[in-house]
């Protein structure tokens, strides 16, 4: 699945877009409603690596976030972040599990040193205070 939501931006300047990476639809219905609360304007879903890296290639302008699940079919989170590397990401990233949260440690580890900006790794169920939490970071 590949979907893309745009919701109308009050505020004065150029909202962050960001694209989510997992193969739970439930998630990209959570996101979407708790970013849209924090006035997030656009969002692109993918439901795996492959599909992410091709939406990544079509979108004119990359996101300014990355949020990945780590244990997806395909192409999982770790192999699509090595990619993302390869592509020269600039955004930020935000690596996400309903997991063993040693996976996601050593996840996170592994994005990093492959050049990536990771704000954090966030167990699943993710709630709006860690949402907040995690883009008022990039804010500062």
């Amino acid at each position: 699945m590949i979907d893309t939501v745009s919701q109308k931006h009050d505020a004065g300047g150029k909202p962050p877009a960001i694209l989510v990476v997992d193969d739970d639809v439930f998630v990209h219905q959570i996101l979407r409603e708790l970013l849209g609360m924090l006035g997030i304007t656009t969002m692109h879903c993918a439901a795996d690596g492959r599909k992410a890296l091709k939406l990544l290639k079509e979108l004119q302008t990359p996101p300014d976030y990355l949020f990945c699940d780590v244990f997806m079919p395909d192409v999982d989170g770790i192999e699509f972040l090595a990619q993302v590397a390869d592509m020269r990401f600039a955004g930020s990233v935000v690596i996400m599990s309903a997991g063993d949260p040693h996976i996601l440690s050593l996840s996170r580890e592994i994005a990093s040193a492959n050049g990536l900006n990771v704000l954090d790794s966030l167990i699943k169920p993710i709630n709006m205070q860690q949402l907040s939490a995690v883009l008022g970071r990039q804010a500062s």
